[in-house]
């Protein structure tokens, strides 16, 4: 009774088998998050520099314990430090006085 539709053998990705592939795994977000960094440090920091952030923390599983990849860690860091810097040049141009004269 091997035919109508029943093999042998089951269907190998069963579901006990293999995980959600859902979302980006955390190697891709730890790459996408370290290359917003980068971006973030020429054009529009004060936008990307959050998303470096938030890329970095999720490829680091939401924790700071256990096993960090670096581009994870990387992208944490340029990101905080690519907002700061965002922050301190948008409040420098909000003086008052600034490029008058």
């Amino acid at each position: 009774m091997a035919g109508f539709g029943h093999g042998t053998r089951r269907y190998p990705r069963s579901r006990g088998r293999t995980w959600s592939r859902t979302g980006p795994d955390r190697a891709t977000l730890g790459i996408v998050g370290t290359i917003c960094a980068v971006a973030g440090f020429f054009v529009l920091g004060i936008i990307l520099g959050p998303v470096a952030i938030a890329c970095g923390w999720l490829a680091m599983g939401r924790s700071w314990t256990g096993a960090r990849p670096v581009p994870a860690l990387i992208a944490v860091v340029l990101g905080a430090i690519d907002t700061l810097l965002a922050i301190i040049w948008l409040a420098g141009v909000a003086t008052p006085g600034n490029g008058m004269f």
